[in-house]
């Protein structure tokens, strides 16, 4: 397949490496020319067969392409969009907010789509082309999606090694509040509070570190991350809000350790129950409506038949 990746930063930088390992004739751009001198010299390194190209324009890079991939921020989307002129392909994201993207795409040939996979680290020089495998990649189907291009870019991501989620943009918004956004602001919140502490940082280990690895994330793209799913972000923040406040009435208890082991059950079993384990696997017929009903009770699709008429499914473990 001829594929455009429109920004080459970490997830962008990948998924360029990824395509172009897997076979497929890919070329690049970004708007950062040290960005794409960098791409380059990369590509001219790359084992013969493994090479992209790179553009010097978005026109140019979607010129010949079938399929176009928006990696760039939030922001950013609409002034990519309006570079793309006359393209008829098959356009997919990769940006972690998939409502607002759907409504600035509008009538175009999409299927929205999340690679739950990254780092702390951004840019062309952290791309990994091992990157996505063994992560969920969200392809969002909704009802005026075509089945046939959601199939399409299924079959492209699982041969990357990702397992391909389907979900509507609304659910995918409201559930990555919950388990990626507001991580971000809490990691921010908890580094922040311990940066005026010297033998704090002097103390800090695995529980900090953990707790924290996301708060080095550039701080423009965590606003563009929450501020974008606001709407979901906010009632998923009241909930870890409202908890926490809780756990502070415990802790002004006569007994503290008694009070706050209640408390703490629920989040410890449901830690321990993280990741979903596989469960059964099967073959089922690739309908619009078979894929929204696997994606919302938590399965995921591993493979797509040859001629798109079935996928391989998964659904989690009881």
């Amino acid at each position: 397949m001829n594929i455009a990746v429109l920004g080459l930063g970490l997830i962008g930088g990948s998924l360029l490496r990824a395509l172009s390992a897997a076979g497929h004739a890919v070329l690049g751009f970004d708007a950062d020319p040290a960005t794409r001198a960098t791409a380059r010299t990369a590509a001219a390194l790359a084992p013969a067969g493994r090479r992209w190209q790179i553009a010097g324009s978005v026109k140019d890079a979607v010129a010949t392409a079938d399929l176009a991939v928006l990696a760039v921020p939030l922001p950013a989307v609409a002034g990519v969009l309006g570079e793309l002129g006359g393209f008829r392909g098959l356009l997919t994201d990769v940006t972690s907010v998939k409502g607002p993207v759907r409504d600035l795409v509008g009538g175009r040939r999409f299927v929205g789509g999340h690679p739950m996979a990254g780092k702390e680290t951004s840019g062309f020089g952290a791309a990994d082309p091992a990157l996505f495998e063994g992560a969920a990649w969200v392809l969002c189907l909704e009802e005026e999606t075509a089945t046939a291009d959601w199939l399409t870019l299924a079959a492209l991501v699982t041969g990357l090694g990702a397992r391909a989620v389907p979900a509507t943009a609304a659910d995918h918004d409201r559930a990555v509040a919950t388990v990626s956004h507001v991580p971000h602001l809490l990691a921010t919140a908890l580094a922040a509070a311990a940066a005026g502490e010297p033998l704090a940082a002097t103390l800090g280990a695995g529980s900090f570190r953990d707790g924290t690895r996301v708060a080095a994330t550039r701080p423009e793209l965590v606003a563009a991350m929450c501020g974008g799913n606001a709407g979901a972000v906010g009632p998923a923040l009241d909930e870890v809000i409202r908890s926490l406040t809780e756990a502070r009435a415990r802790l002004a208890e006569a007994d503290p350790v008694t009070a706050l082991q209640p408390w703490l059950h629920d989040g410890n079993a449901a830690r321990l129950a993280w990741p979903p384990r596989a469960g059964e696997q099967r073959d089922l017929p690739a309908r619009a409506d078979v894929l929204r009903r696997l994606g919302r009770a938590g399965g995921w699709v591993t493979a797509v038949s040859a001629d798109h008429r079935t996928i391989t499914a998964v659904l989690p473990a009881d």
